[in-house]
């Protein structure tokens, strides 16, 4: 018997694991993957971190989170500053004075605003009822039909009316020349990648790889006194009020020889028309990679969104309003046991940044262990 089954070597497991471990409980962590880490999982090819599933950049504001992540390791100074590609036209990200400046030749942030109000103003949209109108609202209708249609549409699987507008919300507009993604204080990834942090706070830990908690259920909720979840809840129980949506990806990863292939570590395709919605090219995450010589390969990953099924990896929970009201039935079922503890993006059906998770994770365990 051990105190803690943990169904899960992602962010969310190790976390509550190495806490339970070094509170003097004796834990028993599984995957059915033959890996540890789960979707930050990195490994060296060619002697450059690759991100197996997609890019990972990690940011927060919260220093509890950013002291606890840099106690098992040392990040960089990577700053995320992606690039879209329409039709051959380049584009910074997030939308900034650059983007406004290439796409209507303005210079100054009151010429930009009065762009956008003359678009949002033709378009005659008052309160934004979807994505559609959101991102409109946001940054005009030039914006909207070059950056954000097709790609969006392409990653949810659904029209941008048919999306809920928050989604758009979490995209940042400054109306400044500044191509930093996020507006987190603190940002970087990990050196020599993420697989490490997952290894440390598993030290001591008994892990079991390549094994599905749902080929022995009843016989690994019986291996302990409590069992945290970290799969999806809708399966744990056995979809009894029907089925949550996803959204799967898939990845195509080539080595090429050549130094430098796109020049940044992350290009979003935007248009419609190209089925992957970004190449990474794993070597720029890593700070001044890029400007060295001597590694004349690198690796570049494309991205294709994909419709889930079962059987599928689940990547990002859709949280619209459907599949959030059925998502409340099973959190209240949840909340009635006594022995399982649901956590991370799927158990707790939430798009969790990796800040999040481990927030999630900590808070999680000290109510545990109290």
């Amino acid at each position: 018997m051990y105190d803690y089954l943990i169904v899960g070597a992602g962010l969310f497991g190790a976390v509550f694991a190495h806490e339970a471990k070094k509170a003097g409980k004796s834990v028993l962590v599984i995957d059915k993957r033959s890996h540890i880490g789960g979707n930050i999982y990195t490994k060296e090819v060619e002697g450059i971190q690759v991100h197996e599933y997609g890019a990972h950049i990690f940011h927060t504001s919260n220093k509890e989170v950013w002291d606890y992540v840099n106690s098992f390791c040392e990040f960089n100074r990577y700053t995320n500053e992606p690039v879209a590609n329409y039709k051959g036209e380049m584009y910074n990200l997030p939308f900034n004075m650059n983007t406004f400046s290439k796409m209507w030749g303005v210079k100054t942030p009151g010429e930009a605003k009065a762009k956008i109000e003359e678009q949002i103003k033709q378009a005659g949209i008052g309160e934004p009822n979807n994505l559609e109108e959101q991102a409109i609202s946001m940054v005009g209708t030039d914006i909207y039909e070059k950056l954000v249609k097709g790609y969006t549409a392409k990653q949810w699987g659904k029209d941008c009316k048919d999306l809920p507008s928050f989604i758009i919300k979490r995209l940042p507009v400054r109306f400044v020349y500044d191509n930093n993604y996020f507006n987190d204080k603190y940002q970087g990834i990990p050196v020599g990648g993420y697989t490490q942090i997952v290894e440390k706070m598993l030290e001591g830990v008994e892990v079991r790889l390549n094994e599905n908690f749902f080929d022995k259920k009843d016989e690994y909720l019986s291996l302990a006194d409590k069992v945290v979840f970290t799969g999806m809840i809708d399966e744990f129980y056995d979809y009894c009020y029907g089925q949550l949506e996803y959204r799967s990806l898939r990845f195509e990863t080539e080595i090429l020889d050549c130094e430098n292939y796109q020049g940044n570590a992350v290009v979003n395709y935007t248009e419609k028309e190209i089925p992957y919605t970004r190449i990474i090219e794993h070597k720029h995450f890593e700070f001044m990679c890029q400007n060295g010589t001597e590694n004349k390969k690198t690796v570049i990953t494309r991205e294709y969104p994909a419709t889930w099924q079962r059987g599928d990896e689940p990547y990002y929970p859709m949280n619209d309003d459907k599949n959030n009201a059925l998502y409340q039935k099973y959190l209240e079922k949840a909340k009635s046991e006594r022995k399982v503890i649901f956590g991370g993006r799927l158990g707790m059906y939430k798009y969790f940044d990796m800040h999040n998770v481990i927030a999630a994770a900590l808070e999680c365990v000290k109510e545990e262990l109290n």
